[in-house]
């Protein structure tokens, strides 16, 4: 592993102060420019500098940064005309007209460069000393899982990897094998459940909210109370606002009986120099997060999800094929429609409409069938993602799940694990213990079998001792 610096709490931020990200290279002229360096969040975003006249943005008259990734990107002053890029969205790579699959490979290539040379401190020439873990969602399909194996061993270099899903890493980091894990990202929610550290492909599903989809609640609720200042809010189109909106999200939204309100700040980012600032009541607090229960509360998303008919190689990650919404595929639910003429691949995806958290939950355990295994997982229930530290949520996911249980079935407790460090970390934990138990095992991939034979990806791995392993895990960890 390397020399890490960035896995800082986000406690600690400051969010009082804002300034601008400063695009000025301060650095003599780029002597690097022939290596396209990436931040620490998975699904982090690239703003890439274009220049209007066509001369070299790292010419010694601009001196302009040619890349700028993180947070810092999402604070770019309007005036400066960079290009913001997201190369993945809603659990896949983001493919469309104006964004193609080799400038998203290359932007993913991009930012992992950048993580390992700025973040990891790795110099390129030594990562042949290294072997790398890629953690992956359940929603990337196989072919999207080539693609970034491919990234990892013949551009980034590395000796050898090994693929691993999120959800069983997730019950890894927590020292556990059998789980039902709950994953609520920005823009997707996952449910799988784990059993002696096997993730159960029919027991998994996909949602197509997230963390985002309850910050652009936020806006439209407050917009509904008039309590919004007049501010030209626009968080699709202006990241700044967006980013704004979830650090209000995060401070002040939580699932609670009764009215909530609450004082903040509300900033203005429409001039680039004098940022402005309002005092602000926020009204009725508890709904967003409620969209998590009731997804109909939630503002359909103005822009369409990436069309699908690239895929040919469309198997998951898991064994079977996926459970998941088709609507999250289709140009409905308010998008414009300009994928109408793409093809869609044809599914046997079932379909899970407008489906709550709870009845996620519920429909996920059920699919396992045995009842000593149901009895298991409803009391072994596990949130992970940004958004699980919603505060009121695990409560009342346990009250609201006991009470779906349909009266047939013998089940009388219902129990949201706590969780032993930040939500969002639990994943690459896990990810680290998994390593270390692969050590000595057939489940690397060489960087020159994979050159050259273009090894097969196996789908879902198994793991036969998993008493054994489950006690390294947990042994692991305590140390």
């Amino acid at each position: 592993m390397g020399c890490v610096d960035a896995l800082s709490s986000q406690q600690s931020k400051d969010d009082s102060k804002f300034t601008w990200t400063d695009v000025t290279d301060r650095s003599i002229k780029s002597s690097t420019s022939s290596e396209r360096p990436v931040d620490k969040d998975a699904d982090v975003d690239t703003l890439q500098r274009s220049s209007p006249d066509g001369t070299d943005p790292d010419s010694e008259e601009n001196m302009y940064k040619e890349m700028i990734f993180g947070e810092d990107a999402l604070k770019i002053p309007p005036s400066e005309s960079y290009c913001l890029s997201h190369p993945i969205r809603r659990g896949h790579f983001n493919i469309s007209q104006d964004y193609s699959l080799n400038q998203v490979l290359e932007d993913l290539r991009t930012i992992w460069n950048w993580i390992l040379t700025e973040k990891l401190h790795i110099n390129p020439r030594d990562r042949h000393l290294y072997s790398a873990i890629l953690v992956l969602g359940e929603t990337f399909d196989n072919r999207e899982i080539k693609e970034m194996l491919s990234i990892v061993l013949c551009d980034l270099g590395f000796t050898t990897a090994v693929v691993h899903q999120e959800a069983l890493a997730a019950a890894f980091g927590n020292g556990l094998s059998t789980a039902c894990v709950v994953n609520i990202g920005a823009q997707v929610t996952q449910v799988v459940c784990v059993e002696d550290g096997v993730a159960l492909p029919h027991t998994a599903l996909a949602l197509p909210y997230g963390g985002d989809d309850i910050s652009r609640c936020l806006l439209w609720v407050q917009r509904c109370h008039r309590t919004w200042p007049n501010f030209q809010t626009d968080p699709v189109n202006k990241p700044i606002d967006m980013l704004m909106l979830n650090k209000i999200k995060e401070s002040y939204s939580q699932i609670r009986s009764g009215s909530f309100d609450a004082v903040t700040l509300v900033h203005s980012y429409e001039h680039e120099k004098s940022v402005g600032h309002q005092k602000t009541k926020l009204s009725a607090l508890n709904v967003p997060p409620m969209g998590l229960l009731y997804p109909r509360v939630l503002v359909p998303e103005e822009y369409p999800p990436p069309p699908r008919s690239w895929f040919q190689d469309y198997d998951d990650m898991l064994e079977d094929p996926w459970q998941t919404n088709d609507s999250l595929y289709s140009s409905g639910n308010g998008g414009f429609g300009m994928w109408d003429s793409y093809p869609m691949f044809p599914t046997r995806l079932k379909k899970f409409d407008n489906i709550g958290l709870v009845e996620a939950i519920v429909s996920s355990i059920l699919s396992t069938g045995r009842i000593d295994l149901l009895r298991k997982l409803f009391c072994s229930i596990q949130l992970v993602g940004g958004t699980a530290s919603t505060a009121g949520l695990a409560p009342v996911l346990e009250q609201r799940v006991l009470n779906t249980i349909p009266s047939n079935q013998p089940i009388e407790k219902a129990e949201v694990l706590q969780l032993r460090s930040y939500p969002l970390f639990v994943p690459w934990k896990g990810g680290v213990i998994l390593g270390v138990l692969d050590i000595g095992r057939d489940a690397w991939i060489h960087r020159e079998d994979w050159a050259k034979n273009g090894v097969h990806i196996g789908s879902g791995r198994k793991y036969k001792d998993s008493y054994f392993l489950q006690a390294q895990a947990m042994c692991y960890y305590n140390t």
